[in-house]
């Protein structure tokens, strides 16, 4: 048994398979990628990585076997996946996870390959664990997959609380505790057991007040867009293949990034901290049907017209069009009365947090600071916003403002 120090759960002991997963190479490579990316940028604690997030889900995954009686092989199968569920995360996390996927077809939860693979294949077996069903379970799938990945799955409950306490945020502060021990099934299904309509509510508020203030902060994006910008160019300029990107670890892509002179000053900036700023900030009623639903081939024409009509570099302008907001746990199940109810029929606050996601969603335009006032101009003539301003900020309307009186 491996016992080790874990700054969210304190002491977190490993046995099993899992102890003899901890240093293969899948395993370790997690170390090397953090877990919320260009965050840092924003928070410069937020330098937790995939490594002890993985530890912090095997050991909730662990109690909440314990507390719903699962043992033996299945109970070792879910550990298991609890630990790998990461494995497959490119380079800083999900920041270039959908370019790959355009590249690859496959996302981070896509790992059969790797668990079946090397040497984290060799160890599930030395144990009696079938790979594929360990796969399996990290996709979700099956009456214990729930437990890996679902609405109430104990990865969300570990980022949470871990995300804010490396933030210093303390909106994703939940009683993870309370959440594992009223867990249980019915029919098949992981539901919150009677009496926790509040507790299930908990987990909705926390990622809803998580979601504007840390992982769609306006400064975490435009990293974001940019390190996406710079892979791009690496892939489809410089010809680095995908699937190998995707396997590399954080400093892999900088220094790839750094050397290669498509992509230098990018990286440079992102190393600097000399980020792009907003030109335009504008929210979902604002932008028309059309432009919400643009491919990523539809961006890019986008993008050239915006600079073409500004006269500025092609490259510098980045149209960051963040998906619909949604809000997963919504669908959370819930025990009331004896029976099961989902928590969006249950509770008005999701109602009211569901409007608050529609209200905290916005189109992003980035550009050098020196281009800001031209290209926001243009963004907001040529992609047919419906805005007064120039410059668009946190005020809807017509008022100029720079990142900096934001930050």
């Amino acid at each position: 048994m491996a016992t080790i120090k874990d700054s969210v759960h304190d002491h977190i002991e490993v046995t099993g398979v899992a102890e003899a997963l901890l240093d293969t190479p899948a395993m370790q490579r997690l170390r090397r990628i953090r877990q919320l990316g260009t965050v840092s940028l924003v928070y410069p604690s937020a330098n937790h990585t995939r490594f002890e997030h993985s530890l912090g889900v095997y050991h909730l995954a662990s109690e909440a076997l314990d507390h719903l009686g699962v043992a033996g092989t299945t109970a070792e199968r879910v550990r298991a996946a609890a630990l790998l569920h990461d494995v497959g995360h490119p380079p800083f996390s999900h920041n270039v996870e959908r370019l790959l996927y355009r590249h690859t077809g496959k996302l981070h939860d896509d790992v059969a390959d790797l668990i079946a693979g090397g040497r984290v294949g060799a160890v599930l077996r030395e144990h009696d664990l079938d790979p594929d069903a360990v796969a399996d379970l990290v996709a979700g799938e099956g009456r214990y997959g729930q437990l890996v990945s679902g609405e109430l799955d104990v990865d969300r409950m570990d980022y949470l609380v871990r995300d804010a306490h490396h933030t210093g945020v303390p909106y994703g502060t939940i009683d993870h505790g309370r959440l594992v021990r009223e867990l249980t099934f019915q029919d098949d299904e992981l539901v919150i057991a009677e009496g926790n309509v509040q507790t299930a509510e908990s987990l909705l508020l926390a990622r809803a007040l998580m979601n504007p203030t840390v992982y769609q902060h306006h400064v975490a994006r435009i990293g974001k867009a940019m390190l996406r910008r710079a892979t791009e160019r690496l892939i489809e300029d410089a010809g680095y293949d995908a699937e190998t990107v995707r396997r590399w670890d954080d400093a892999d892509l900088l220094v790839a990034l750094r050397r290669t002179d498509a992509t230098a000053d990018l990286a440079d900036r992102l190393s600097t901290r000399d980020l792009y700023k907003r030109a335009v900030w504008a929210e979902l009623d604002d932008v028309p049907e059309s432009l919400l639903e643009a491919d990523h081939d539809r961006i890019g024409d986008l993008e050239r017209e915006v600079a073409t009509a500004a006269d500025v570099d092609p490259d510098a302008v980045v149209i960051d069009v963040p998906p619909p907001p949604e809000m997963r746990e919504s669908s959370s199940r819930v025990v009331v009365n004896g029976e099961i109810r989902r928590l969006d029929r249950q509770s008005p606050l999701v109602s009211a947090l569901r409007t608050a996601g529609r209200n905290q969603w916005r189109l992003g335009v980035y550009a050098p600071p020196g281009a800001v006032d031209r290209v926001g101009r243009t963004a907001a003539r040529t992609l047919g916003l419906d805005i007064d301003g120039a410059l668009v900020s946190e005020v809807r309307r017509g008022l100029d403002a720079t990142l900096d009186e934001f930050g």
